[in-house]
């Protein structure tokens, strides 16, 4: 069931992607070689708690989950997609590194992602992460047009992430976002123009394309993320927008 949000709601989002991109910023500026993954998700809290927020990922336990999230960010490397859990690990030279982010301000939820190269990454990685980021772009640019469907958004998204030669990551969406950090619908990063749901006014989702350099297929580790089943490197990108009745409105801008 969607569930539609009315202006008071989008007022609320809107403090509440401050928030995140506030310390979403201030996690990228962190990021470099030595920095340890630790130091990333201990400042996410402390942010958190002076921002007078709480975090969308801790405890949350997703249906089919065998155990809560137990961090407030999620922190993917190199071949591994998403769901990476922050652990003793000092970034080094050539990481390509995933934050995804969720917060939670007055009951209102937000999320966003960002791919940070790590000091100098190969030519291949630049444009793999450039590419990603594009991709979201063009989804959200396809989502602006009038009467646009969710097919849109996800054939602009794949068609721009193919026609680099990258591939787009199966399995895993992008979704309805506000009150739960997971609602319908799925905003797929696939699909064919004119077809879906038109994008209702009040309706807020999350886009997220999540893109591999290699094979589009993923295997789940032990740890509950998720990687490229042949160890490509891979990339994220994610902002969550609100369809108002001026059109498109980025919660999360950064």
């Amino acid at each position: 069931m969607i569930s539609l949000k009315g202006e008071k709601d989008i007022e609320l989002l809107r403090d509440s992607g401050k928030i995140l991109v506030k310390i979403l910023l201030a996690l990228k500026e962190k990021s470099i070689a030595g920095t340890n993954l630790l130091e990333l998700e201990t400042t996410a809290r402390d942010m958190l708690r002076e921002a007078g927020a709480t975090s969308a990922f801790l405890n949350y336990k997703p249906e089919g989950a065998s155990r809560p999230y137990p961090a407030v960010l999620c922190t993917s490397l190199n071949e591994q997609v998403v769901h990476g859990i922050p652990f003793d690990y000092s970034l080094k030279e050539g990481d390509v590194l995933k934050i995804d982010f969720g917060v939670v301000y007055k009951e209102r939820i937000t999320d966003a992602a960002i791919t940070i190269p790590i000091g100098k990454v190969t030519n291949a990685a630049k444009e793999l992460v450039k590419t990603t980021e594009e991709s979201l772009q063009k989804g959200i640019a396809a989502a602006k047009a009038k009467g646009a469907r969710l097919g849109d958004i996800g054939w602009a998204i794949e068609h721009e992430v193919e026609g680099q030669g990258f591939s787009v990551v199966d399995g895993l969406t992008g979704h309805g976002v506000g009150f739960k950090l997971h609602e319908d619908p799925n905003v797929y990063n696939y699909g064919q123009k004119g077809e879906g749901m038109i994008l209702k006014e009040g309706l807020v989702i999350a886009i997220e394309p999540m893109v591999s350099a290699g094979s589009s297929q993923i295997i789940q580790r032990e740890d509950g993320s998720y990687q490229t089943k042949d160890g490509a490197l891979s990339a994220h990108f994610e902002k969550t927008i609100a369809i108002t009745k001026n059109g498109v409105e980025i919660l999360t801008t950064f």
